[in-house]
């Protein structure tokens, strides 16, 4: 289906953004005078598919161009489509004008995210006081009334931090890794500590040791809870926590586990549990199973009722395995490289891993480094929210200039592209891969969110340059 064979329907019909359909082009549409004409616009619309929309890290994958055609050589404008949510058109033009010492030096600042200055982003935070309530805190605040809003306040906040954080690199790892150690927002068991889970876990780590981010979230409540762990005891262990941490969170679903072992990980990690008046993690020795346990090489007798040392210990095992470097280093080809990463780059990035000590800095500096990173352009297609935020940022989209209105639009959106963040519901995270996004509905959808995104029908509440202003000259044809 090509650009020419799309029509728009009315934008103001009923108040909402006009919507691509599949038919053809309608020869008496009346061009708005006070805006550009809707196929003027569809034709923009097309050439930022291009330019950093859908095709922002791969178009030919979901318009099936050749792959040379829809390839940047730019490395300024690769790193950015991968190492950020996308470039702003002032980031572009600087990382071009400095070449690869302004690249690298651009990598290093986001790889030190406190070196990098993002008061403007501080600033907008404010707006979402609740972020920074305890657990007990929020359930006075909203009560039983509204047990979900301050999850909705992380997403917002989310969103926000995507498309206007200075510190993108930090950014796009937060993300990557609530995706890896899935809980999901919103969800009934974690509404009154899901936002700590972000602060405390993932972004306390995220360019820190995995062995302790791993550690953090089998001690936190969030985790605790999504997983069944809390309410694990010695007279009936759940397997759920013990499965998923094997299968998902370190060596994966091949790491050579059995059933017997996941069973005696169950064991392992009862007493893992939470307070209920407060809300916090405990370890409750009442609920500890004993008894020897041997987990792909590890082994302890587990005679002590307090077994949180050997808990932590095997966590800590689990995370410096061989089979959990090859998993991350695979998962992050995948995420920055392309859909089958080479596997000479995956065990090397693996091997990157074990020897700083699960170190994650390490591993993406080599990555971005890697031969195989800059042969990369072209190989990746952005999943919708991806794609979203990297609309906003190449329009020169801000945010409201208050309240909070234009961040829940932006969610909304999210969830209409099928693609909410941290909002997969099974344990394992969205899929980063091509396959699993491209379909007709889904570009429709994709395309429907650039033409309202451009020119302001929808979200609304945002600060929408003017288009025209921005390209100079619009283009003539699609091509262009």
């Amino acid at each position: 289906m090509g650009t020419a064979d799309l029509t728009i329907d009315d934008p103001t019909r009923d108040g909402r953004p006009g919507q691509v359909t599949d038919t053809h082009m309608c020869e008496t549409d009346t061009p708005d005078a006070t805006a550009l004409s809707r196929r003027g616009l569809l034709g923009i619309g097309a050439g930022l598919l291009g330019a950093g929309a859908i095709g922002a890290t791969g178009v030919a994958a979901v318009l099936t161009a050749a792959p040379a055609e829809a390839a940047t050589t730019d490395p300024a404008l690769h790193l950015l489509r991968r190492a950020s949510y996308g470039p702003t058109r002032e980031l572009l033009a600087s990382l071009r004008k400095g070449g690869k010492p302004a690249r690298m030096a651009w990598l290093d600042r986001q790889l030190n995210p406190a070196k990098v200055r993002d008061g403007a982003m501080n600033t907008l935070l404010a707006r979402w006081p609740r972020l920074g309530l305890s657990a007990i805190g929020v359930q006075n605040a909203v009560g039983d009334s509204d047990e979900w809003a301050v999850m909705y306040d992380l997403l917002e906040a989310h969103i926000a931090r995507a498309a206007w954080s200075n510190r993108q690199l930090f950014e796009v790892m937060v993300d990557f890794w609530s995706n890896h150690l899935n809980v999901t927002c919103p969800s009934s068991e974690v509404w009154r500590h899901r936002h700590l889970y972000d602060s405390r876990v993932i972004r306390g780590h995220a360019f820190g040791s995995f062995s302790d981010m791993l550690v953090a979230s089998a001690k936190h409540p969030s985790m605790l809870n999504y997983l069944d762990q809390g309410s694990s005891d010695k007279d009936a262990p759940n397997e759920n926590y013990a499965r998923e941490v094997l299968e998902l969170h370190t060596v994966g679903v091949d790491g050579g586990y059995t059933e017997a072992m996941v069973k005696s990980a169950a064991r392992l990690l009862t007493g893992l549990s939470v307070d209920e008046d407060s809300q916090t993690y405990i370890y409750d020795t009442t609920k500890h199973a004993l008894g020897p346990v041997h987990i792909l090489g590890f082994k302890h007798p587990n005679k002590a009722t307090y077994g949180e040392p050997v808990a932590v210990a095997y966590l800590k095992y689990l995370a410096h395995h061989p089979n959990t470097a090859t998993h991350l280093a695979h998962k992050l080809a995948v995420r920055f490289v392309s859909d089958a990463p080479p596997i000479s780059l995956v065990n090397r990035l693996a091997k990157i891993y074990l020897t700083s000590d699960t170190q994650i800095k390490p591993v993406l500096r080599a990555l971005f480094a890697s031969p195989e990173f800059e042969r990369s352009s072209g190989a990746k297609v952005k999943k919708p929210f991806e794609d979203m935020i990297a609309t906003v940022r190449a329009l020169g989209i801000r945010p409201p200039a208050k309240g909070i209105d234009g961040f829940q639009q932006l969610l909304w959106l999210s969830g209409d592209l099928g693609n909410s963040p941290m909002g997969w519901h099974p344990p394992n995270g969205y899929p980063d891969v091509a396959a699993a996004w491209q379909s007709a509905g889904s570009t429709l959808s994709r395309w429907n969110s650039h033409l309202g995104l451009a020119a302001g029908w929808w979200p609304d509440d945002l600060r929408v340059p003017d288009l025209k202003v921005r390209l100079g000259t619009t283009p003539k044809t699609y091509g262009a």
